[in-house]
């Protein structure tokens, strides 16, 4: 049985995997014979909204062959309060995997442990495994292999994105800048703990200089609300615009995970002249998250 919890705990010859089997089924999506999931019935437990997360995920589990069920936690027991190692328990004795998008990171491997089905993290406070392996598959299909390349972070370095990207980079052998202000950079324990070459700057400049990619994302993330006033007067020097694409390589990519907010983390300008690249980040949600299912199936 395999789950994918976080980049952390996954392999990098499972990361390449995922990787070229995304390729092929992006490419061949209308082919109807292959349905890993045929018989089967997932279930999507999402505790924070969606709308790519959700959608690529529920049509990649029926484009596989499988059901589909999502589950508003707020709706069933676990809102109530059960303990997710009950419901876990339970969905475990009815359903063949399931696709949790929540806050607690713990929450995610607690299911895992009792329920016994292959279990996929769609997004926690801690990781967003499926975004970046989607992000590095765009980056692969635009500009060839990401090893030995520089990607740039812009923006919030201490949530989920660029946490997943910093685990990417050091199993997959690219470079990682991430300028963010002091306060919002990862932990020195967290960057020991992944190895790899990870530079933190205050400085957007210094990160952006030559990069292969530059990638943002909000500055105020699901939860965090409370924090807005005082996260974009912290954050407004952090935007990709076009002076700092202007410091990156000539053909550098410009990504950003969605949704965007337009005149913070980057402007209207420069979101729409690389608007190709970031909806085709988009949509190899459902190509890399199908490979994903099939990994697990596997």
């Amino acid at each position: 049985m395999k789950h994918l919890l976080s980049l952390e705990k996954l392999a990098a010859g499972d990361m390449e995997k995922i990787l070229r089997d995304a390729i092929v089924f992006k490419r061949e999506r209308q082919r109807v014979d292959r349905k890993p999931l045929a018989g089967q019935t997932w279930a999507l437990i999402f505790s924070k909204s969606s709308t790519r997360t959700r959608v690529s995920f529920e049509v990649g589990i029926r484009e596989l062959g499988g059901n589909v069920m999502f589950l508003n936690a707020n709706d069933i027991q676990l809102g109530r309060g059960e303990p997710i190692k009950d419901t876990a328990r339970v969905l475990g004795r009815m359903i063949h995997g399931t696709v949790i998008r929540t806050y607690a990171q713990s929450d995610v491997e607690e299911f895992a442990e009792f329920s016994k089905i292959p279990t996929i993290n769609a997004l926690t406070d801690d990781e967003h495994p499926c975004q970046i392996l989607a992000d590095i598959f765009t980056f692969k299909e635009k500009r060839g292999a990401i090893v030995n390349k520089v990607v740039a972070f812009i923006g919030d370095g201490a949530c989920n994105v660029p946490v997943s990207w910093i685990f990417a980079a050091a199993k997959l052998g690219f470079e990682l800048r991430i300028a963010a202000p002091k306060k919002f950079q990862p932990s020195a324990a967290l960057l020991k703990r992944a190895g790899g070459k990870i530079l933190c700057t205050e400085s957007p400049e210094k990160a952006a200089k030559g990069a292969d990619l530059l990638y943002t994302d909000v500055w105020v993330s699901m939860g965090k609300e409370a924090e807005s006033a005082a996260r974009i007067k912290a954050l407004k020097n952090y935007q990709i615009n076009a002076e700092l694409v202007k410091l990156a390589r000539p053909d550098a990519l410009v990504m950003h995970c969605l949704p965007a907010y337009r005149g913070k983390e980057i402007d209207e300008e420069t979101f729409e002249a690389n608007a190709d690249t970031i909806f085709t980040q988009a949509e190899n949600r459902l190509h890399v998250q199908k490979a994903i299912l099939n990994w697990t199936a596997s």
